[in-house]
């Protein structure tokens, strides 16, 4: 299929720029693929849409702030502003790095963050650009990153960093985060809050939480022509003996499995083997969810509004049919939902 297939027109004004005062507040839109069909909704009223029949399973990775601003030193000296997002742990204080401005930090470059108790080297070049940063820390790496480190908002979200987007740092995560480790929020799971799973547990529907670490590959975009041949990093993730124990058996009762989130979904499809049974443990996955994917663990998914032309987007398409999800789409657009980490969302079942 060709990449041109899953685009649309987006007005700009319809990427939100900030959260919602509460959570849960959010716009729901519902698509039965079955009937081929959707209805607006909110996501307060998720739960009274589910039954003791459904099981939800949330990914608890913990957004850490992973974005540095300092400055490169020369002789010395503190010059021109950097900054560095921190994308993969290599070893104890050596990170892959995306780093801007690249071009100006070649191997050797020395760089200072904070009021310079954090410092690093860029100690190789890889081939997509990004830079290896051997860090020299005054204390413990992740104590300094998470006091001087900055909450890692994706691109589109145009503020500038000040005092006042530290509201981000509560906002852009998920009430249930655990697992340090993601550069991104879940952020299909940003809508839920206390009260939504308080009624959710009170209509006896299971709630089950994996890890999932968001990276790089869910924003990595699709740059060929045939969506068949993109590939993506690789991402980690986590399931225990007792989530996947409670998956597979509600499995084998027929129960619904709803993913949160592109993520979970992404984890639970690499852990599950052909004959549909989740294996429990640590992995990695390079899994890219395509029209010719086979889904085998997940039955239903809550998940954001994506760019066009992403691999996210491909995901969503795959689950529930392209010609529906972009019908679906244009009615978001011209009820004008907020798209992207802080809009609103998708149930599809």
């Amino acid at each position: 299929m060709h990449i041109s297939e899953f685009d649309f027109v987006l007005p700009p004004e319809l990427i939100a720029q900030q959260p919602l005062n509460e959570r849960d507040q959010s716009r729901m839109l519902v698509v039965n693929r079955q009937a081929g069909t959707w209805r607006d909704s909110s996501f307060a009223e998720l739960p009274s849409l589910l039954s003791e029949n459904d099981v939800l399973v949330l990914n608890n990775t913990r957004v850490f702030p992973a974005r540095l601003i300092g400055h490169r030193v020369v002789n010395g000296v503190a010059g021109a502003k950097v900054e560095a997002l921190l994308v993969r742990r290599l070893a104890d204080n050596e990170w892959e790095a995306m780093a801007k401005p690249g071009r100006a930090l070649p191997i050797g470059a020395l760089l200072e963050f904070g009021t310079g108790e954090l410092r690093g080297e860029v100690t190789a070049i890889l081939p997509d650009g990004r830079r290896v940063i051997c860090f020299f820390a005054d204390g413990v790496f992740d104590e300094l990153l998470d006091r001087i480190g900055n909450t890692p908002l994706p691109p589109y979200i145009k503020r500038d960093y000040d005092e006042a987007t530290r509201l981000d740092e509560p906002r852009y995560q998920t009430i249930y985060a655990k697992t340090r480790g993601a550069i991104a929020a879940p952020t299909a799971g940003l809508h839920f809050t206390d009260r939504v799973l308080a009624e959710l547990r009170a209509r006896d529907i299971e709630i089950i939480e994996i890890t999932h670490h968001v990276g790089a590959a869910t924003f990595q975009p699709v740059r060929v022509e045939n969506i068949e041949e993109h590939h993506i990093e690789a991402e980690s993730y986590e399931i225990s003996e007792a989530a996947a124990a409670q998956i597979n058996a509600a499995k084998a009762k027929g129960k619904r499995i709803i993913a949160v989130g592109t993520t979970t979904t992404r984890a639970l499809e690499s852990a599950v083997n052909e004959v549909g049974t989740v294996e429990a443990g640590f992995g990695t996955t390079k899994l890219y969810i395509h029209p010719a994917h086979r889904f085998r663990a997940v039955n239903a998914l809550i998940t954001n509004f994506h760019l066009p032309q992403s691999s996210l987007l491909i995901l969503v398409a795959s689950l529930a049919g392209r010609a529906l999800i972009l019908s679906a789409y244009q009615h978001a657009v011209q009820q004008q939902y907020r798209f992207y980490s802080y809009g609103d969302c998708m149930f599809i079942c």
